[in-house]
């Protein structure tokens, strides 16, 4: 597996939870990283993106800024979402990508996909 995401689980509305997604691809470092996520029946939307480089450049959906934060580690190949006050309606499958080639908030611009992993949040 080449991206592997971690940290899903069953929350209550208000409640935190971090997700990891762990890279085995060399580029990582030189690499944008991104998570989005998908419902039953809906498209897979963006939540989340991170620069190459130092990760200093962010961007947020707005369903998610100001509680929701990404972050890399380029020692550990990693990138991370740290989801705060959560709602019911963050309640998805959250994928992870790797290798952005075109517009952010588009899937088709990213290269790499992870086999996602499941939140859900009750309320």
């Amino acid at each position: 597996v080449q991206l592997q995401a971690f940290g899903g689980g069953l929350v209550q509305a208000g409640d935190s939870l971090r997700l990891a997604c762990a890279s085995s691809y060399r580029t990582f470092r030189s690499d944008s990283m991104g998570w989005f996520r998908q419902t039953p029946g809906k498209e897979r939307e963006f939540v989340a993106s991170v620069a190459w480089g130092t990760g200093d450049i962010t961007d947020y959906a707005d369903s998610v800024k100001g509680r929701f934060a990404i972050s890399r580690d380029n020692r550990k190949y990693t990138v991370y979402l740290q989801m705060n006050s959560l709602r019911p309606e963050d309640t998805a499958i959250y994928y992870c990508a790797q290798k952005r080639v075109g517009p952010m908030r588009a899937t088709t611009s990213w290269q790499y996909w992870g086999q996602g992993t499941l939140v859900t949040v009750s309320s």
